[in-house]
């Protein structure tokens, strides 16, 4: 009797270590997010490559273990992570892609993919996986229409091409009856995956914050509003049909997605299974700053975020959703592409940001986190353009872009300090 007692007490012991241990989920009520009972409010990056960097073959598990260990010490828990390139023909995309033809995939990055959420796991961090990308440097949409026969992609970075001529070639997609599908096959072929070394089904994978339909869809022009809207909510009702357990999300920037539209962008957002918001900002980008004239320009920058943050704001509370800044970005002064290089006018812009989340955790808001673009590590620019070339250092800084502009490398030590301050500010 006694011996039963003691073996039945030591299983019980277990089982509630192993409990304490789990993973807790996260969840939404209302327009805030819970980690299992208690709220969950972050400074989190975008991790893009991160599953790259994991793979046996073209990766470095080494620099992968190191990085995610700097990023728990300041406090980072939540990381956006592509689960894509396609194609990868094409200068000035991601290489090697994960799904390099239609349907077919490399094995190895799938083995990078469960490497990098079980190291996750181990460290208690949180995953936002998105499944497909609205622009051309890991293929995304632009790749499904070329793979079923809308001819080559008119890669913007890659003369002739423009930018027109992308956004118009894109814009098919939500027309392209294979294509959709194509895109469908790969949500059920990852969504139903099991991680190979924690032998979780991705589903049951509580580090596994949320899916997210892609990085920026738009709607590209008012007339595609709803061929773009019945889209998305079929995507999203797959997504929801395949997993109960973990949130879904657009991806989208915002307004900027929505043809500049707060309107258009709350009617694509009606969606019950779509559990929050995202927006974008992307100062440099759409002309509110120019690095050769930052110290007049920053509070206009500033102004503008303000309002941007302040519109969104209002769509979510009409839809009682929580809402992330899950982009943002800022050079260096002078656009330095190295680490360390002074960044006052990027601290600021980070720090007026991540003063707005905080203010609205604390003040019940549905303004609940932010994801910096992004977390370059030890990556760093080893050529004169800085454009990226298959062999050179991974960086948060898409291909086709300089490495190290909009990349917050680990000799970014006053940009990092600020995240840690903010994010201990969100967690006490």
């Amino acid at each position: 009797m006694t011996k039963y007692f003691l073996k039945t007490l030591s299983l019980a012991l277990i089982f509630t270590a192993i409990s304490c241990q789990a993973q807790e989920r996260i969840t939404v009520k209302g327009t805030q997010f819970y980690k299992g009972a208690k709220p969950y409010s972050y400074i989190g990056t975008n991790y893009w490559y991160g599953s790259l960097l994991a793979s046996k073959k073209v990766g470095d598990r080494k620099r992968l273990l190191r990085e995610l260990d700097l990023m728990q010490k300041n406090g980072i828990d939540n990381l956006r992570i592509l689960v894509g390139g396609d194609g990868g023909k094409y200068d000035f995309t991601v290489r090697p892609a994960l799904q390099y033809e239609q349907g077919k995939y490399d094995e190895d990055l799938l083995d990078g993919l469960d490497f990098l959420i079980n190291e996750m796991r181990k460290r208690k961090m949180y995953a936002v996986l998105y499944l497909t990308n609205n622009w051309e440097w890991s293929g995304g949409m632009s790749q499904y229409l070329e793979w079923n026969g809308k001819g080559a992609i008119p890669v913007p970075n890659i003369p002739p091409n423009t930018w027109p001529q992308f956004m118009s070639y894109t814009a098919q997609f939500h027309s392209c009856d294979p294509c959709m599908k194509a895109l469908e096959n790969h949500v059920k072929f990852i969504m139903t995956r099991t991680n190979a070394y924690s032998k979780k089904k991705y589903t049951e994978d509580n580090t596994i914050m949320a899916w997210q339909v892609g990085n920026e869809p738009r709607t590209f022009t008012p007339e595609n509003e709803a061929k773009f809207t019945a889209w998305l909510n079929n995507i999203v009702n797959l997504m929801n049909s395949l997993d109960k357990n973990h949130l879904i999300s657009t991806g989208s920037e915002g307004k900027n997605s929505s043809n500049d539209s707060m309107e258009i962008f709350e009617r694509t957002h009606l969606n019950p299974n779509i559990d929050y918001l995202t927006m974008h900002i992307w100062p440099k980008n759409w002309n509110w700053f120019k690095a050769d004239n930052a110290e007049k320009m920053l509070p206009t920058t500033l102004e503008n975020a303000g309002k941007y943050i302040d519109d969104h704001i209002k769509v979510a509370n009409n839809l009682k959703r929580p809402i992330i800044i899950e982009e943002f970005g800022l050079p260096r002064e002078n656009e330095n592409l190295n680490a360390g290089a002074s960044s006052i006018y990027r601290d600021k812009f980070y720090s007026y940001i991540f003063e707005r989340v905080l203010e609205s955790h604390k003040n019940g808001g549905p303004l609940q986190a932010a994801n910096f673009w992004g977390y370059g590590g030890e990556g760093k620019a080893v050529n004169e353009t800085g454009k990226w070339n298959p062999g050179e250092p991974l960086t948060t800084d898409p291909p086709q872009e300089p490495q190290g502009l909009n990349s917050v490398f680990n000799g970014d030590k006053s940009t990092l300090e600020i995240v840690k301050k903010y994010n201990l500010e969100l967690k006490n």
